[in-house]
């Protein structure tokens, strides 16, 4: 009788994954990469929207737009990072490999969004100050800590989020078609460049699904010296947001997991 396979813990299958991710299934994030995602993303993607909401007659809307689209740029660094790990692992030939691993999938997956989400944070704060010093967004003197936590969470329910996309590609051919979809939902849908209540309510109710729709408005409220109430608030949706979305990612991955081995998907790329 053969000897079970040894598994190995679920705090050494984390830090391994989020070592080697960036230089494995991550390797696409090289320097030249992050340092445009961190400092050329976000402030060419606030300057074409600022100018669209100026020269449309909402002068009085840029800030608006400047912090929603700050915000947004979370989405290239956790979205698209994260999702497209499924077609770098078809790609180089080890998703079999993984699949049928001992490792503890939680800790695996989100051992890779280490990177990811450490990206997003610097992506976020690099955004806002942007909007303070080259915008001048109004900024209150006592948010630090409130919009520390809000970009944080934010962060952290947009990787979820990521996981969650990645999950569903791995029973797709590609990634990229998906993450582009959701890339642009978030724009329309998550109150980054009008108010929601602008949509039609079906569109309100798909907006408040998305995790950037509460990010965005916590760091708007957090901004703006709102009570701890209203920013407890949003942090809790926010939250929410992101445990569904982990929740979510680890039963999708689990479920197409079965589902790509029977097809033959998962190792079509």
């Amino acid at each position: 009788m053969t000897e079970p396979a040894l598994r190995p813990s679920i705090a050494r299958t984390f830090w391994v994954n989020a070592i080697f991710a960036p230089r494995t299934s991550l390797g696409f994030m090289r320097l030249d990469f992050v340092l445009g995602t961190i400092f050329i993303i976000p402030f060419t993607q606030m300057v074409f929207f600022a100018f669209v909401a100026s020269l449309s007659g909402m002068a009085s809307a840029v800030a608006f737009v400047v912090v929603g689209n700050a915000v947004a740029t979370v989405t290239y660094s956790s979205v698209f990072s994260v999702c497209q790990t499924t077609d770098n692992e078809k790609e180089a030939g080890t998703m079999e490999h993984l699949l049928v691993s001992p490792a503890n999938r939680f800790a695996l997956y989100f051992g890779r969004g280490v990177v990811p989400i450490l990206t997003s944070l610097a992506t976020v704060t690099v955004a806002l100050v942007y909007a303070v010093e080259v915008f001048h967004v109004p900024f209150s003197s006592g948010a630090y800590v409130d919009l520390g936590v809000s970009i944080v969470l934010t962060a952290l329910a947009m990787v979820g989020f990521g996981l969650l996309l990645g999950g569903v590609a791995l029973y797709l051919r590609t990634s990229i078609i998906l993450g582009n979809i959701f890339l642009f939902l978030g724009l329309l849908l998550s109150g980054a460049n009008f108010p929601l209540s602008n949509l039609p309510l079906p569109l309100q109710y798909i907006g408040d699904l998305l995790p950037l729709t509460w990010g965005i408005a916590a760091v708007r409220a957090a901004l703006s010296g709102a009570p701890l109430s209203t920013l407890l608030t949003l942090w809790s949706y926010v939250a929410i947001c992101a445990v569904a979305s982990f929740g979510l990612a680890m039963a999708l991955w689990k479920t197409f997991e079965h589902r790509a081995l029977s097809t033959g998907s998962i190792a079509r790329f």
